[in-house]
């Protein structure tokens, strides 16, 4: 009987492999760096973070499966794959997926080569260039360099996770070529510039660069006096980042995050990159210290290209090559006011990042932090920026005498230290720092205004689907929804009291929480629509997330296509759905859009009998997002708002240009481009420029 092939062993199955369905993800983003409508500096940027990407997934998600694998895990994942399975699957995979980045960077290369942008290797550079280097070399690097040999007296050095290293196969002078040779390891130095720019040659415009790995390789003799250096090869390592934390046993939640920030230096190793022509010898010494001989690629090219996100920013005077820059509009509600909260009194306002400027957010705080009359601000911390604003206004508030509480997750994966920092910063101004609840990440974005009026105490409250981040709110596109309703102030003060204190569960009014009833008011407004199509009435959801993975989730928009409700989702990641098929999901369709800007919003619509129902929300449907965090959703009760965001919806569900469409075996096919084109992000920079000159219309009138 003839073997399933993979793509027949997949399509046997209800679900998509979420890790498998990732992986096609990243292969959208290196799209974008092959396209050859992105300006050049731009598919830079995107070869970058398809590097940034797979580090991540490779230091989370293939770390957690090689751990199942060492554990002897043998069951099935509801997708049918066994963790050894799909590690095999998922190396072939990525390994085909790095072949064609590194063919994507030197094409890449080559036409920034005609703008005048190389990269040229040391033997190419002429005599006064080379004295340039040689000088840098001896002046900057070399005092930076610490050789470190391996041998019985020497252990094997600590190697960090995804720094970069050389491998040094040495000969000692006089020794037989044939006796066993000396080992050693040099970090290129991760505190200097990787990319140097060489002098310029006579005449010429062009910007030359050298690779700072290239230059210690060139030199590498002066680090090793008696030895003939034999092969020079660099190589880097990816640890096990995942942090493991007994928070129920923890006395203090801070203390033990720092402590496992430090075990994760130590980290297990899960995947080895070795630059292509490694030494026989060294690739064994590194194979057999790290235990990586199933997870090793092999590289064509330098390793580690998230060099380039930094060298695209660095260049200067190439504006040609970049996408032009977007010029955010301020609010049009809130643009004629000094004071926000009378605006906010009396009605709603909506906010559409990158489009609309993050600075109506920070003129919030602020306005909050200086009015006498407010009492006290509550708010959610997530991610924020190195020199975020909010956190500025936050302790200056908190100075001023205001009751500040700020809940601060410390297990936001990779933004821990900055955290901690963060949250000794607000509590030394006299900030109440809260840092959530054992077992939960605190994921929803909310912030909460308590301001005396003439009338009585007022809520006015923030809800955004991303976070308080001033600089991710230039690159993602988000919602952030200002409100005074009262429903949602109670409903605020009620998470906030659960949050801090020991609250009994609220019965929310408004807002749906994970991990306590969101799920349930989900399926029930799936159920409802479900409902609807079978009496024979107008039934349709449209959705808008970054992931789809929760088996039972999958399974509700099942039953309600095959009750024939039409469902439309804009799944920018992974999803697990298996759209389209016969029977099952034929009435579903499922967009990903991957274009300049991230796509990050979490929009929801529910048709409702045509009395359509809104909302926003912090949690994508994914079982952790569920189940292990503290999620909101919020609705929009303002009619003219709700279109606001079904004409954002719209605009996604219609774009021709970079959509693509998962088909039932998992792939994504572009969507015909038929009629006139519409790449939703530039229509979107489109509207967005005319709003600044009609200021007074909304966002759909245009």
């Amino acid at each position: 009987m003839k073997e399933m092939t993979h793509r027949e062993k997949e399509a046997s199955s209800n679900y998509l492999n979420r890790d498998l369905s990732w992986i096609e993800f990243n292969w959208r983003v290196l799209e974008e760096a092959q396209d050859p409508e992105t300006p050049l500096l731009e598919r830079m940027k995107f070869l970058s973070i398809v590097s940034s990407n797979l580090d991540e997934f490779m230091s989370v998600r293939v770390a957690g499966i090689k751990d199942q694998m060492k554990a002897g895990y043998t069951k099935k994942d509801f997708t049918g794959y066994t963790p050894a399975g799909l590690f095999k699957r998922i190396m072939r995979r990525t390994a085909k997926m790095v072949t064609e980045q590194y063919k994507t960077c030197r094409d890449v290369c080559r036409q920034l080569a005609k703008e005048g942008i190389l990269f040229t290797d040391y033997e190419d550079l002429n005599s006064t260039q080379r004295k340039a280097m040689d000088a840098y070399f001896h002046d900057i690097i070399f005092p930076v360099l610490t050789p470190m040999a391996v041998d019985q007296s020497r252990p094997f050095p600590l190697v960090h996770t995804q720094a970069l290293y050389l491998a040094v196969v040495l000969l000692k002078e006089g020794d037989d070529p044939e006796d066993e040779p000396y080992f050693a390891i040099v970090q290129v130095p991760s505190n200097l510039s990787r990319f140097i720019e060489v002098p310029a040659r006579t005449n010429s415009k062009k910007h030359e660069f050298v690779l700072m790995e290239d230059l210690i390789e060139q030199h590498i003799h002066t680090l090793f006096s008696g030895y003939t250096p034999l092969s020079v090869h660099a190589f880097r390592l990816t640890r096990n980042a995942d942090l493991t934390l007994n928070e129920e046993g923890a006395e203090d939640l801070l203390e033990e995050i720092e402590k496992e920030l430090r075990r994760r230096r130590w980290g297990v190793p899960v995947r080895l990159e070795v630059q292509k022509g490694i030494h026989p010898y060294a690739l064994n010494q590194l194979q057999d210290e790290f235990e990586t001989t199933d997870n090793t690629m092999e590289i064509d090219g330098s390793l580690d290209l998230t060099y380039l996100m930094k060298l695209s920013g660095a260049l200067k005077g190439y504006e040609h090559l970049r996408y032009e820059p977007i010029d955010p509009v301020y609010p049009a509600e809130l643009e004629d006011t000094e004071q926000l909260f009378t605006v906010l009194r009396y009605q709603d306002v909506l906010v559409y990042h990158p489009y609309e400027s993050f600075d109506a957010m920070t003129d919030f705080v602020n306005e909050a932090a200086d009015d006498p009359q407010v009492l006290a601000i509550k708010m959610t911390l997530y991610r924020v920026s190195g020199h975020s604003p909010l956190i500025q206004a936050l302790a200056r508030a908190a100075e001023s005498g205001k009751q500040v509480t700020v809940v601060v997750e410390l297990k936001a994966r990779f933004d821990e230290e900055r955290n901690i920092a963060w949250a000794r910063t607000l509590e030394q101004s006299g900030c109440h720092v809260v840092y959530g609840l054992v077992g939960l990440k605190t994921h929803a974005k909310i912030t909460l205004v308590v301001r005396q009026e003439e009338d009585g105490l007022r809520r006015y409250v923030h809800v955004g689907t991303g976070n308080y981040n001033d600089n991710t709110a230039k690159l993602y596109t988000d919602i952030g929804l200002f409100t005074s309703h009262p429903i949602i102030g109670e409903d605020a003060s009620a998470l906030f009291n659960e949050v801090t204190g020991y609250s009994a569960p609220h019965n929310w009014k408004a807002f749906g929480v994970a991990p306590t009833d969101l799920k349930d008011k989900l399926f029930e407004k799936i159920r409802r629509e479900t409902r609807h199509a079978l009496e024979g009435k107008r039934a349709h959801i449209i959705a808008k997330m970054n992931s789809l993975s929760n088996q039972d989730v999958v399974d509700e928009l099942y039953e309600a296509s095959k009750a024939g409700v039409q469902i439309d989702l804009i799944i920018r990641g992974v999803c697990c759905l298996r759209p389209g098929v016969p029977g099952l999901s034929e009435n579903i369709r499922v967009l990903s859009i991957v274009d300049r800007f991230l796509e990050h919003s979490r929009i929801w619509y529910f048709e409702n009998g045509e009395e359509p129902e809104v909302y926003i929300s912090s949690a994508d449907w994914m079982t952790r997002n569920l189940t292990r965090r503290i999620e909101l959703m919020c609705p929009v009760f303002d009619k003219h708002l709700q279109r606001t965001l079904i004409r954002i919806l719209e605009l996604s569900l219609h774009d021709n240009v970079k959509a693509r469409e998962l088909q039932p075996n998992g792939m994504y096919e572009r969507v015909p481009g038929e009629g006139k084109p519409l790449r939703s992000q530039f229509e979107a920079m489109r509207i967005n420029a005319w709003k600044k000159k009609h200021p007074v219309l909304h966002f759909q009138e245009e």
